[in-house]
Protein backbone atom coordinates (compact mmCIF):
# COMPACT_ATOMS: atom_id res chain seq x y z
CA UNK A 1 0.00 0.00 0.00
CA UNK A 2 1.14 3.21 -0.78
CA UNK A 3 2.14 5.88 1.74
CA UNK A 4 -0.93 9.19 0.97
CA UNK A 5 0.46 12.37 0.47
CA UNK A 6 -0.91 15.08 3.42
CA UNK A 7 -3.08 17.69 2.29
CA UNK A 8 -1.51 19.86 5.20
CA UNK A 9 1.43 20.48 2.89
CA UNK A 10 -0.42 21.99 -0.26
CA UNK A 11 -2.17 24.42 1.84
CA UNK A 12 -0.01 27.31 0.98
CA UNK A 13 -0.68 31.13 1.69
CA UNK A 14 0.64 32.01 -2.44
CA UNK A 15 -1.18 29.27 -3.84
CA UNK A 16 -5.22 29.45 -4.84
CA UNK A 17 -7.58 26.96 -4.06
CA UNK A 18 -6.96 25.54 -7.10
CA UNK A 19 -3.35 24.80 -7.55
CA UNK A 20 -3.29 23.96 -4.11
CA UNK A 21 -5.42 21.19 -5.12
CA UNK A 22 -4.03 20.38 -8.33
CA UNK A 23 -0.77 19.76 -6.78
CA UNK A 24 -2.09 17.70 -4.28
CA UNK A 25 -3.76 15.48 -7.16
CA UNK A 26 0.07 15.52 -8.73
CA UNK A 27 1.28 14.33 -5.52
CA UNK A 28 -1.55 11.08 -5.15
CA UNK A 29 -0.14 10.54 -8.83
CA UNK A 30 3.66 10.44 -7.79
CA UNK A 31 3.24 8.94 -4.72
CA UNK A 32 0.79 5.82 -6.50
CA UNK A 33 4.03 6.03 -9.30
CA UNK A 34 7.09 5.93 -7.04
CA UNK A 35 5.45 3.70 -4.10
CA UNK A 36 8.06 1.55 -2.75
CA UNK A 37 10.76 3.20 -3.83
CA UNK A 38 10.29 6.97 -2.23
CA UNK A 39 7.70 7.77 0.57
CA UNK A 40 4.97 10.67 0.32
CA UNK A 41 7.63 13.24 2.14
CA UNK A 42 9.98 13.01 -0.12
CA UNK A 43 7.71 13.28 -3.51
CA UNK A 44 5.91 16.67 -1.57
CA UNK A 45 9.68 17.96 -0.84
CA UNK A 46 10.48 17.60 -4.86
CA UNK A 47 6.79 18.61 -5.60
CA UNK A 48 7.26 21.59 -3.79
CA UNK A 49 11.04 22.61 -4.84
CA UNK A 50 9.87 21.82 -8.15
CA UNK A 51 7.01 24.20 -8.70
CA UNK A 52 9.18 27.06 -6.53
CA UNK A 53 11.48 26.68 -9.65
CA UNK A 54 8.80 28.10 -12.32
CA UNK A 55 7.00 30.29 -9.76
CA UNK A 56 8.60 33.03 -10.47
CA UNK A 57 8.89 33.07 -14.21
CA UNK A 58 5.87 31.15 -15.76
CA UNK A 59 4.15 33.04 -18.48
CA UNK A 60 0.90 30.74 -17.88
CA UNK A 61 0.37 30.24 -13.96
CA UNK A 62 -2.70 28.11 -14.54
CA UNK A 63 0.23 25.19 -15.91
CA UNK A 64 2.09 25.90 -13.06
CA UNK A 65 1.03 22.75 -11.25
CA UNK A 66 1.63 20.08 -14.32
CA UNK A 67 4.94 21.56 -15.04
CA UNK A 68 6.30 21.01 -11.41
CA UNK A 69 4.60 17.40 -11.28
CA UNK A 70 6.35 16.99 -14.69
CA UNK A 71 9.91 18.02 -13.41
CA UNK A 72 9.21 16.77 -9.93
CA UNK A 73 8.71 13.38 -11.74
CA UNK A 74 12.28 13.86 -13.78
CA UNK A 75 13.89 14.35 -10.55
CA UNK A 76 12.77 11.44 -9.02
CA UNK A 77 13.52 9.76 -11.65
CA UNK A 78 17.11 11.03 -11.35
CA UNK A 79 17.44 9.96 -7.92
CA UNK A 80 16.11 6.89 -8.20
CA UNK A 81 19.28 5.98 -10.18
CA UNK A 82 21.47 8.06 -8.43
CA UNK A 83 20.76 5.95 -5.37
CA UNK A 84 20.44 3.23 -7.05
CA UNK A 85 17.14 1.90 -6.66
CA UNK A 86 16.96 1.98 -10.57
CA UNK A 87 19.13 -0.76 -12.07
CA UNK A 88 17.28 -0.51 -15.38
CA UNK A 89 20.71 0.27 -17.14
CA UNK A 90 18.57 2.38 -19.78
CA UNK A 91 21.43 5.01 -21.01
CA UNK A 92 20.87 8.57 -19.70
CA UNK A 93 21.89 11.94 -22.07
CA UNK A 94 21.48 15.23 -20.71
CA UNK A 95 22.11 18.41 -23.01
CA UNK A 96 22.46 21.71 -21.52
CA UNK A 97 22.49 25.00 -22.69
CA UNK A 98 22.24 28.57 -21.62
CA UNK A 99 18.38 28.88 -21.86
CA UNK A 100 16.98 25.45 -22.37
CA UNK A 101 14.96 27.13 -25.04
CA UNK A 102 16.89 26.40 -28.51
CA UNK A 103 19.62 23.84 -28.98
CA UNK A 104 19.38 21.76 -25.91
CA UNK A 105 15.72 21.34 -26.60
CA UNK A 106 16.49 21.03 -30.58
CA UNK A 107 18.52 17.87 -29.09
CA UNK A 108 16.81 16.71 -27.27
CA UNK A 109 13.29 16.24 -29.39
CA UNK A 110 15.86 14.19 -32.15
CA UNK A 111 17.32 12.49 -29.20
CA UNK A 112 13.26 11.30 -27.77
CA UNK A 113 12.39 10.95 -31.37
CA UNK A 114 15.22 8.74 -32.45
CA UNK A 115 15.44 6.46 -29.45
CA UNK A 116 11.99 6.56 -28.35
CA UNK A 117 12.52 4.10 -25.06
CA UNK A 118 15.33 2.54 -25.40
CA UNK A 119 17.48 5.88 -24.09
CA UNK A 120 16.51 8.36 -21.72
CA UNK A 121 16.59 12.06 -22.62
CA UNK A 122 16.24 15.50 -20.64
CA UNK A 123 17.57 18.88 -21.22
CA UNK A 124 18.32 22.04 -18.80
CA UNK A 125 19.34 25.36 -18.65
CA UNK A 126 22.24 27.40 -16.63
CA UNK A 127 19.99 30.32 -17.34
CA UNK A 128 16.21 29.12 -18.28
CA UNK A 129 13.95 31.31 -20.38
CA UNK A 130 10.56 31.78 -20.43
CA UNK A 131 9.57 29.44 -23.39
CA UNK A 132 10.91 27.61 -26.22
CA UNK A 133 12.23 29.89 -29.74
CA UNK A 134 9.20 29.97 -31.56
CA UNK A 135 12.02 29.69 -34.47
CA UNK A 136 13.25 26.51 -33.19
CA UNK A 137 10.07 25.12 -32.42
CA UNK A 138 8.89 25.84 -36.07
CA UNK A 139 12.34 24.47 -37.49
CA UNK A 140 11.69 21.02 -35.73
CA UNK A 141 7.93 21.28 -36.95
CA UNK A 142 9.52 20.95 -40.31
CA UNK A 143 11.70 17.84 -39.62
CA UNK A 144 8.65 16.19 -38.51
CA UNK A 145 9.03 16.48 -34.78
CA UNK A 146 6.61 18.71 -31.90
CA UNK A 147 8.55 19.93 -29.24
CA UNK A 148 5.58 22.61 -28.27
CA UNK A 149 5.27 20.19 -25.06
CA UNK A 150 8.54 21.19 -23.30
CA UNK A 151 9.29 24.00 -21.34
CA UNK A 152 12.48 25.48 -20.66
CA UNK A 153 13.68 24.51 -16.74
CA UNK A 154 16.94 24.49 -15.04
CA UNK A 155 19.76 21.62 -14.49
CA UNK A 156 19.65 19.84 -10.66
CA UNK A 157 21.99 18.38 -9.09
CA UNK A 158 20.46 14.39 -9.45
CA UNK A 159 19.84 14.95 -12.93
CA UNK A 160 23.48 15.39 -13.78
CA UNK A 161 24.58 13.22 -11.28
CA UNK A 162 22.27 10.46 -12.88
CA UNK A 163 23.18 11.21 -16.49
CA UNK A 164 25.33 9.17 -18.16
CA UNK A 165 26.45 11.73 -20.61
CA UNK A 166 25.93 15.48 -20.55
CA UNK A 167 26.55 17.42 -23.59
CA UNK A 168 27.21 21.28 -22.95
CA UNK A 169 25.92 23.45 -25.72
CA UNK A 170 27.55 27.07 -24.79
CA UNK A 171 26.74 27.26 -21.14
CA UNK A 172 30.81 27.24 -20.04
CA UNK A 173 31.72 27.23 -16.56
CA UNK A 174 27.73 27.55 -15.37
CA UNK A 175 27.73 23.72 -16.52
CA UNK A 176 27.80 21.11 -14.02
CA UNK A 177 31.36 19.57 -13.53
CA UNK A 178 31.20 15.72 -11.88
CA UNK A 179 34.11 13.98 -11.56
CA UNK A 180 33.70 10.30 -13.45
CA UNK A 181 30.90 11.85 -15.65
CA UNK A 182 31.29 11.70 -19.84
CA UNK A 183 31.31 15.37 -21.34
CA UNK A 184 30.78 16.29 -25.06
CA UNK A 185 30.68 19.76 -25.79
CA UNK A 186 29.29 20.80 -28.77
CA UNK A 187 29.90 24.22 -30.62
CA UNK A 188 26.72 24.95 -31.66
CA UNK A 189 25.81 28.07 -32.56
CA UNK A 190 22.64 29.78 -30.25
CA UNK A 191 19.43 30.32 -32.74
CA UNK A 192 18.48 33.12 -29.80
CA UNK A 193 17.27 36.19 -32.28
CA UNK A 194 17.34 34.15 -35.56
CA UNK A 195 15.02 33.14 -38.11
CA UNK A 196 13.87 29.73 -39.02
CA UNK A 197 16.05 30.34 -42.30
CA UNK A 198 18.78 30.62 -39.77
CA UNK A 199 18.19 28.04 -37.67
CA UNK A 200 17.32 25.26 -40.14
CA UNK A 201 21.51 24.60 -40.38
CA UNK A 202 21.99 24.35 -36.90
CA UNK A 203 18.60 22.05 -36.65
CA UNK A 204 20.58 19.39 -39.34
CA UNK A 205 23.65 20.33 -37.46
CA UNK A 206 22.22 19.19 -33.93
CA UNK A 207 20.43 16.17 -35.89
CA UNK A 208 23.91 14.73 -37.01
CA UNK A 209 25.44 14.80 -33.71
CA UNK A 210 22.63 13.44 -31.84
CA UNK A 211 22.23 10.26 -34.35
CA UNK A 212 26.30 9.92 -33.79
CA UNK A 213 25.64 10.01 -29.93
CA UNK A 214 22.99 7.09 -30.49
CA UNK A 215 25.46 5.28 -32.76
CA UNK A 216 27.83 5.34 -30.29
CA UNK A 217 25.71 4.46 -27.16
CA UNK A 218 24.73 1.38 -29.46
CA UNK A 219 21.18 2.65 -29.09
CA UNK A 220 19.15 1.39 -32.45
CA UNK A 221 17.26 4.19 -33.30
CA UNK A 222 13.70 4.18 -35.25
CA UNK A 223 13.92 3.91 -39.07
Amino acid sequence: MSESPSTEAYRRADLSVDQQHALFTAARRLADEFSGTFGAETVDRYLHTSYDQFAGRATVPHFLPLLAERFARQRLLALARVEGKDTSGTPIVLFLCVHNAGRSQMALGFFTHLAEDRAIGWSGGSEPGDQINPAAVQAMREAGIDITAEFPKPWTTEIAQAADVIVTMGCGDACPVFPGKRYLDWTLDDPRGRDVAAVRPIRDEIERRVRALLDDLKVPTRA
